[in-house]
């Protein structure tokens, strides 16, 4: 048989007949350089030691394929399916992973430098040893990954999640961390330390001050910053997150009171309701109440007519429940919740404490009611 027969015309048979020829044929390495095999099912393909350098693989399907030892240099494997693929040794360097999900692969030995491995979805990936220096990975899926004795040289886990990701004796200099949760990793304080590597205070207070201090004086954070870290994260977390709900009507206040809470030390963010037709906003709403502790509800007579608040209450609850401690807490600027007799409305006025903010005009009105409401944030 010639050296040309394992081609991408023998690819597109099927890939029972492929992997017989491969058998058959076993020193030939196939040439699949800079080939077109987008969204091509290729389940359990035997790839091993292929030649796929700037190959086109965005959307396959190459779950359980054998890529051991193959050159997948500068490859397009945007969205591909590699879910316990094999690419212990392959050349990924350079290749654009983006969103790509790479659950349960092996990647021991392999080369990842330079790669673009943005969203990509690597829980429990294992890739020791492998080289993934300056590679991005912001926003990786990275839980439970073995990264031990891996080179991570300048590479970038900006808000990738790293829960129990295993960083055994791997290798870091010019690394970022940034606002990415460490407080679950694992071997933090087993890494080697070339240079010194970026923390964001985010992470700190992501991490809730859960770090190593080996970690932190071998990224290069000197013992001062490190004491001082730590108060600055007790203050932090003294107090809980949260999301600020109220109609644009009462933005005056929401804007006072946001100002304040930042002041005091409290995390918190809000938006307007009755915003413009046709933004989606809904969605991104309901994502912002997840992932902060406490949604803040300011009722007046126009929130309480709005099908939005009464979403954002019904969401508050359902995270209650789902959290088995309190999310929601309200205050009112006027006598609207507090008059209302049927409705959502009126279930708050009956289930809580509705905060008083009716004066809050006058100052020392209202710094009784924002101390009071501070006390009650901090509980």
């Amino acid at each position: 048989m010639g050296k040309n027969i394992l081609t991408k015309e023998l690819l597109l048979k099927s890939v029972q007949e492929w992997n017989a020829v491969r058998k058959a044929n076993p020193d030939i390495v196939p040439n699949l350089r800079g080939e077109d095999l987008r969204s091509l099912e290729l389940i359990c393909i035997d790839l091993s030691k292929a030649d796929l350098r700037g190959a086109l693989l965005s959307c396959a399907d190459l779950r359980k394929a054998d890529l051991s030892g193959a050159n997948l240099s500068g490859a397009d494997i945007f969205e591909a399916r590699l879910r316990y693929a094999n690419l212990s040794n392959a050349n990924l360097s350079q290749a654009f992973l983006l969103d790509a999900d790479l659950r349960g692969a092996n990647l021991i030995n392999a080369d990842l430098s330079i790669a673009y491995l943005c969203d990509a979805k690597l829980n429990s990936a294992i890739l020791c040893g492998a080289n993934i220096s300056r590679a991005d990975l912001r926003g990786a899926h990275l839980d439970e990954v073995d990264f031990s004795d891996a080179h991570l040289y300048a590479t970038n886990f900006g808000q990738s999640n790293l829960r129990k990701a295993k960083f055994d004796r791997a290798k870091i200099g010019y690394t970022v961390f940034g606002d990415a949760n460490l407080s679950n990793a694992i071997g933090l304080d087993k890494l080697e330390h070339t240079y010194p590597s970026t923390i964001g205070i985010d992470t700190i207070y992501l991490s809730h001050g859960n770090i190593p201090e080996v970690f932190l004086r071998g990224c290069g954070v000197p013992d001062n910053f490190i004491d001082y870290a730590r108060s600055l994260t007790r203050n932090g977390i003294e107090y809980y997150s949260c999301f600020i709900s109220y109609s644009h009507r009462n933005e005056e206040f929401a804007q006072r009171l946001h100002n304040d809470l930042q002041a005091s030390g409290v995390r918190c963010w809000f938006a307007p309701h009755d915003l413009p037709i046709g933004a989606k906003t809904r969605p991104a709403i309901d994502d912002a109440i997840r992932i902060h502790d406490k949604l803040l509800l300011i009722l007046s007579e126009h929130s309480v007519q709005s099908n939005w608040v009464e979403h954002e209450v019904e969401h508050a609850l359902d995270l209650e429940t789902e959290r088995g401690k309190l999310v929601l807490f309200p205050v009112h600027l006027d006598d609207a919740v507090m008059d209302s007799k049927t409705g959502w409305a009126s279930n708050v006025k009956r289930q809580r404490n509705i905060g008083d903010f009716t004066r809050w005009k006058d100052h020392d009105s209202y710094q009784k009611a924002f101390s009071r409401l501070l006390r009650d944030l901090k509980q």
